[in-house]
C-alpha cells in the first residue's frame, strides 16, 4: 500500500518537481489548489504527509488544523518556505520538515527520504492486528479485578471484549503475554473509548522503550499490511556524552522523533535508543538517550573509553527513526533536583535549543575545547 501525501501549492513548477520526486519514492500526491479544499480533505481522507507552501493564503491554518484532525493529527508536516522566512515560524505552526525555495529535485528527494522513513513508522502506529488473547486487569482506583480477551492490539493500546454490564473507567494495570512470546507484559493503561455492545478500548500509559520495541516487533511480524522499513541512515558522530550525542546528518529528523542508534568503534558495538531534542536542517541533530539501565550505561562507558584511547578512530554510526513521541518530553531523563551528574551536552540541548544552527555549533565547539576561529576556518 503506497504512502499518501496532500500538497497545498499553487506554484506549478514546485508541484511538478514534487510530483516527480514523490513518485520516485512511491508516495502518492493529492494536490489541493486552495486551503478550503485542503481543510475539507483533512477531515475526510487519511494521509501520511501534509505538504504546504507557506506563501499561500490559509497555509498556516492548514498546518494547525492537521494537528487536531482525528485521522491526520500524526501526519508528517512539511512546510515550503521563502528563503528569508525563519525556521521557527514554521515549527511553531506544526511543521516537522522544511523545504526552502527554489525547490530542487535533489534537495526535495533528500528531505523526503528522511520524511518517508518517519511516515512509514507513523503509519504503523495506526496499525491494528485482530487477535484474541487473555488480559488480566486490576483497577488503580479500586479493588476491581477481571480477565478479559482482546479483539485487536496496536502500538498505543488494545481493544477488549468486556463481560456484560461491565463499565471500564479510569486507570488500570494490565498483564498479558503476546501470542508467540514467552515474555509477560505489564503496563499501565487508561480507558479510551466505549464501543457498541461489550467493546472498549484501553490506551497504554508510560510505555518503556523496551515494551515499545517488543510491541513494534510483534506487530511487524503479525500485521498483514506490514511493509519493509527504509534502511538506517549513515551519519557522523561529532559529540557524545553519557546522556546524548550530536550527529552530523544532511537530512535530520524533527524534534521529538524517537530514534535507534547503532554505533561501532574498534570492535566495540553499542545500540542506543533516544529522542531528538535539537534539529538543524541540512546540518545535524542532538539526541538525548532514553535508556538508563546499568547494562546500557556500562556499554556506553566502554564505547567512550575506546574513543578516548583511539582519538583517530572515526565511529561508524547508523540512525533509524521509530516514530514521534506521543507526548512532548515523555522520554526525558531530566527532572528537577535530579542526582544525575551534570552533562554539559544535555544542558546545551535543553537550554540553548533556540539558538541558530551556527551559534549552536559554536557552543558545541567550545565544549570540545576547540578554538572557535580555527574550527570555523576548517569547517
Amino acid at each position: 500500500m503506497h504512502l499518501k501525501s496532500m500538497l497545498l501549492c499553487s506554484d506549478e513548477k514546485i508541484v511538478r518537481v514534487l510530483r516527480r520526486t514523490l513518485g520516485d519514492l512511491d508516495i502518492g500526491v493529492e494536490h489541493c489548489l486552495s486551503s478550503e479544499d485542503a481543510l475539507r480533505r483533512l477531515t475526510r481522507d487519511r494521509v501520511e504527509a501534509i505538504i504546504v507552501d507557506c506563501a499561500g493564503p490559509g497555509a498556516a491554518d492548514v498546518l494547525r488544523a492537521a494537528r487536531t484532525a482525528p485521522c491526520n493529527k500524526r501526519a508528517i508536516a512539511v512546510a515550503i518556505l521563502d528563503p528569508d522566512t525563519g525556521l521557527r515560524s514554521a515549527f511553531e505552526i506544526g511543521a516537522h520538515f522544511v523545504l526552502y525555495k527554489p525547490v530542487s529535485a535533489e534537495r526535495a528527494k533528500s528531505s523526503f527520504r528522511a520524511a518517508r522513513a518517519l511516515m512509514k513508522k507513523e503509519r504503523r502506529r495506526n496499525t491494528r492486528v485482530a487477535v484474541r488473547f487473555p488480559v488480566e486487569m486490576s483497577s488503580v482506583d479500586s479493588d476491581a479485578r477481571l480477565t478479559v480477551h482482546t479483539s485487536d492490539v496496536g502500538e498505543g493500546g488494545l481493544a477488549v471484549s468486556l463481560p456484560r454490564r461491565s463499565k471500564l473507567r479510569g486507570r488500570w494495570k494490565l498483564a498479558f503475554t503476546l501470542p508467540g512470546s514467552d515474555t509477560r507484559v505489564e503496563v499501565d493503561a487508561e480507558f479510551a473509548w466505549e464501543g457498541t455492545g461489550i467493546q472498549a478500548g484501553l490506551r497504554f500509559q508510560d510505555v518503556t522503550p523496551d515494551l515499545e520495541r517488543q510491541l513494534r516487533e510483534w506487530l511487524g511480524r503479525n500485521s498483514p499490511e506490514a511493509e519493509k522499513d527504509d534502511p538506517p541512515v549513515r551519519c557522523q558522530l561529532t559529540d557524545l556524552s553519557m546522556g546524548g550525542c550530536y550527529l552530523d546528518i544532511p537530512s535530520p529528523f524533527p524534534v521529538s522523533t524517537r530514534v535507534t542508534l547503532s554505533m561501532r568503534a574498534s570492535e566495540v558495538e553499542l545500540r542506543s535508543e533516544g529522542v531528538v531534542r535539537v534539529m538543524h536542517p541540512d546540518k545535524g541533530m542532538g539526541v538525548e538517550f532514553t535508556q538508563t539501565t546499568p547494562e546500557h550505561r556500562g556499554l556506553l562507558e566502554k564505547f567512550l573509553g575506546r574513543l578516548a584511547e583511539n582519538p583517530n578512530v572515526l565511529p561508524e554510526l547508523l540512525v533509524e527513526p521509530e516514530g514521534l513521541e506521543t507526548e512532548p518530553g515523555q522520554h526525558s531523563r531530566a527532572v528537577a533536583g535530579s542526582s544525575e551528574p551534570a552533562d554539559p551536552l544535555l544542558d546545551l540541548f535543553r537550554n540553548q535549543a533556540a539558538l541558530s544552527a551556527d551559534s549552536f555549533l559554536v557552543e558545541l565547539r567550545k565544549q570540545r575545547g576547540v578554538p572557535v576561529a580555527a574550527a570555523s576556518a576548517s569547517a
